[in-house]
């Protein structure tokens, strides 16, 4: 990729945990003009869970997640573990006052979004576990095969795989066609 003149290089290389790290973006390096100068070194989601040993056996069994680390309170209460998810990291910590699991506040407004090879097949894991299904996996007119499931701690995960490459001009040209249909 080219810089137009007085932008940043902004090239991708790898964090020491393996992540994909950006460097070269004003966010990232702390350039001037960020506020407070700060500088992103890594981005990963936090899920607060009801009973966190039993969703890290969830996202282990049905997602293949990997933990890589886990820190507990005395009373055995996950303050926080970190678990791989191919490339992806993600948090999982048990729910307390100062942060609530997704039920306690009538649902998630977050949605993970997972790409995978076969989405039918992750979502046979995920029902096997005890999500439940809030849209069926099914062909989508922007080229992907995906559903939504509900996981049994709350979190909302959209499933998908591709199944055609299209461009952005014909994805657009679908959804114009779907919504005015």
């Amino acid at each position: 990729m080219t810089n137009a003149p007085g932008e940043p290089d902004v090239t991708s290389t790898r964090h020491s945990t393996g992540h994909p790290a950006v460097t070269g973006h004003p966010a990232v390096t702390g350039h001037p003009g960020v506020a407070g100068h700060l500088a992103v070194t890594r981005l990963y989601a936090r899920l607060v869970v009801s009973d966190g040993a039993r969703a890290i056996d969830f996202y282990r069994e049905t997602l293949g997640a990997e933990e890589i680390e886990r820190y507990t309170g005395p009373d055995g209460t996950i303050v926080h573990a970190m678990l791989r998810l191919g490339g992806t990291a993600i948090a999982v910590k048990d729910a307390d006052t100062a942060d609530p699991a997704p039920p306690s506040l009538g649902g998630s407004p977050v949605i993970m979004a997972l790409d995978v090879p076969d989405a039918d097949a992750v979502a046979e894991a995920m029902l096997r576990g005890g999500a439940t299904v809030v849209y069926p996996v099914a062909d989508q007119h922007y080229g992907q095969r995906g559903g939504r499931l509900a996981d049994p701690f709350g979190h909302l995960w959209m499933i998908s795989q591709t199944i055609e490459d299209l461009t952005p001009e014909q994805i657009q040209e679908r959804t114009t066609d779907l919504f005015t249909s």
